[in-house]
């Protein structure tokens, strides 16, 4: 089929990564892209013609996920190093560093007044910190396997998480209690969303399905069979009216949720396909696979003007703007093979600004710290600045230069590797190292404390309304 000016079409691609992309995310003003890999690094692309990529080098394992607060002065990264870190996303990239879960953190997320930070991990649980004093609040347990995703509700007011139990749950983040769950799963869910609204959530299936519920009604309204294998991810557009997902079968695939189809299939990437996301504004969107590759797709469909649809649907059952989900049919499977409504695009990554896909690689180095402190990081200086201590990339390094030494708040750190040239002694470095370690294992010995605690809280309650319905038995009988 010839292609449309409404078509989705593929702009460029970003090489720096090693291992497969995890976890993309746009920042709030479109200029920048923050990506997540197997690689144990985070990267900082710009948009900018020939501008440098930033590589944070900090986690020890696997980043999961990432994501910029609302404002983008922060970014979020969780990793299978049981860490959640709090870089500034800037040639610094100076961090903090969380440490409360026991097992590999799966995702974070802000809530959209960036007050907020919740993470969800493969210990069970869901933590939620505070981003103003940067500190723990409270966790949420009530999973009974490793728990994938969390995201907070537009308003805040609510958290939708998925586990390996093929649970979906929805808690209260006012009394953090978990208030509805979905179980209607063969597989288990990698990934679920809020649409822009907040009156629906939507899952990414291992079982290769998506799946969108309304949860004022508690009631499923879409169920999409479109893809071949299991869906790793998926995001609304800021419209609502349309939702993308991306697949292990290799492709990315753009449904009409106003007309309950698939519009779309994208074939890009070369093997299973993990992320996507739309920009903020959705003019964009961007995924990442075990390719190693990053693809920027402008979306264009969008263009066409959704706002007239939407005024159609106002003659329906609701009269608020966009119409809700609640209107959509049909509430089936929805197959879609060989309908010629669906636009299949296979772009031959033809990019025409080859020179900027693969920009020059800054690595900015984070110290480990104890939990939600400052680190000093290796840093990219400005021109005219000396250099050559700043690069974990021999290669990248000038024999002109000297070091230069960042402070950090009272005392300086030296920036250069080195032993001999440390401005702390070394036996001070193994001490505190070894308290840095103690630390750790008091916080995850809190952790399993907190959750036997909740554990006892919910039986001691089981038990005194087993002995109420007793009592009430009894009373009857007398």
């Amino acid at each position: 089929m010839a292609s449309s000016p409404e078509d989705p079409v593929l702009e460029r691609y970003f090489k720096g990564h090693k291992a497969a992309i995890t976890s993309v995310d746009f920042s709030p003003n479109g200029k920048q892209l923050a990506t997540g890999s197997w690689d144990t690094f985070l990267m900082l692309w710009s948009f900018r013609p020939q501008a440098r990529a930033f590589r944070y080098v900090g986690h020890k394992d696997v980043v999961t996920s990432v994501q910029f607060s609302p404002l983008g002065n922060l970014l979020a990264s969780a990793s299978r190093d049981r860490t959640i870190r709090l870089w500034i996303p800037d040639k610094r990239g100076k961090s903090s560093e969380f440490k409360a879960h026991t097992a590999p953190v799966r995702s974070v997320d802000f809530s959209a007044d960036g007050q907020f930070l919740a993470t969800a991990s493969e210990d069970k649980s869901i933590k939620v910190w505070n981003m103003y004093r940067q500190r723990f609040l409270y966790s949420l347990y009530r999973h009974t396997h490793w728990v994938r995703c969390a995201k907070f509700s537009p308003d805040g007011r609510l958290i939708v998480s998925c586990s390996e139990d093929k649970t979906i749950k929805i808690w209260d983040t006012t009394n953090k209690q978990c208030v509805n769950n979905f179980s209607d799963f063969v597989g288990f869910a990698n990934f679920v969303a809020f649409n822009p609204n907040g009156t629906c959530i939507a899952s990414a299936g291992s079982d290769h399905t998506v799946k969108i519920w309304d949860i004022r009604v508690n009631k499923l309204l879409q169920h999409y069979q479109v893809h071949s294998g299991g869906v790793n991810c998926l995001s609304f557009h800021p419209s609502g009216n349309y939702l993308i997902t991306a697949s292990s079968d290799g492709t990315l695939k753009i449904l009409d949720l106003l007309e309950g189809r698939l519009i779309y299939t994208l074939q890009g990437h070369t093997g299973p396909v993990f992320t996507v996301s739309f920009s903020k504004g959705g003019e964009l969107f961007t995924s990442g696979g075990a390719d190693a590759q990053v693809l920027l797709w402008r979306t264009n469909f969008d263009e066409l003007n959704y706002k007239d649809i939407s005024k159609r649907n106002l003659k329906r059952l609701h009269f608020d703007s966009p119409p809700h989900l609640l209107d959509i049919y049909p509430r089936t499977p929805h197959p879609h093979e060989g309908r010629i409504e669906t636009v299949e695009i296979n772009p031959k990554l033809d990019v025409i600004d080859l020179q900027t896909s693969t920009p020059p690689v800054v690595d900015i180095l984070s110290f480990d710290s104890t939990t939600t402190t400052e680190t000093t990081v290796r840093t990219l200086p400005d021109k005219g600045e000396e250099i050559c201590g700043y690069f974990l990339n021999p290669s990248l390094m000038s024999s002109e230069c000297s070091p230069t030494i960042l402070k950090k708040k009272t005392e300086d750190i030296s920036d250069l590797p080195s032993e001999n040239q440390r401005s702390i002694p070394l036996a001070v470095t193994d001490a505190l190292e070894h308290i840095m370690e103690q630390l750790n294992v008091l916080t995850q010995t809190v952790s399993i404390l907190e959750q036997r605690l909740t554990l006892t809280e919910d039986k001691l309650k089981d038990c005194l309304e087993n002995q109420q319905k007793l009592f009430n038995l009894i009373q009857q009988k007398i």
